[in-house]
């Protein structure tokens, strides 16, 4: 197999999966992957509060995008958002009582879906071989 190919392979082996636990996040807590790695970060979190920068680079996407992810996720009451106290430009993203709660619940269910996945990934003939390979 090529390096194109290869990569190509992998491509696809985790858009599938990516798709997979986004619509049964959707379907379970109306939100999807990305507000998932958010809360999951900001959970756990030392102080369960991250910059906004930090966010950026933990959820990959640009600043825009996470604003506007913070901004739902602060709308369902998950986060909420606080200016640092030494630096007025800095904005720190916090998770909530309520989204604690909400990630204690969500992360059973995400692994739980993710396992239940990679059993069906597995038993695909084009994709089940790489996944074995990379789960080695």
């Amino acid at each position: 197999m090529s390096v194109r190919e290869t990569w190509s392979g992998l491509r696809t082996l985790h858009n599938r999966i990516n798709a997979d636990l986004e619509r049964a996040l959707q379907r379970q807590f109306h939100f999807g992957m990305s507000e998932f790695t958010a809360l999951c970060a900001l959970a756990e979190a030392p102080d369960g509060e991250l910059r906004m920068q930090e966010l950026t680079e933990v959820v990959g996407l640009n600043q825009s995008s996470v604003s506007r992810l913070v901004a739902r996720l602060e709308q369902s009451g998950l986060t909420s958002r606080v200016t640092c106290e030494t630096d007025r430009r800095g904005v720190f993203s916090c998770v909530t009582t309520a989204g604690r709660e909400v990630y204690a619940t969500a992360l059973p269910f995400y692994e739980r879906t993710l396992a239940t996945i990679f059993d069906t990934v597995e038993a695909d003939p084009e994709l089940g071989p790489l996944l074995k390979k990379v789960r080695e």
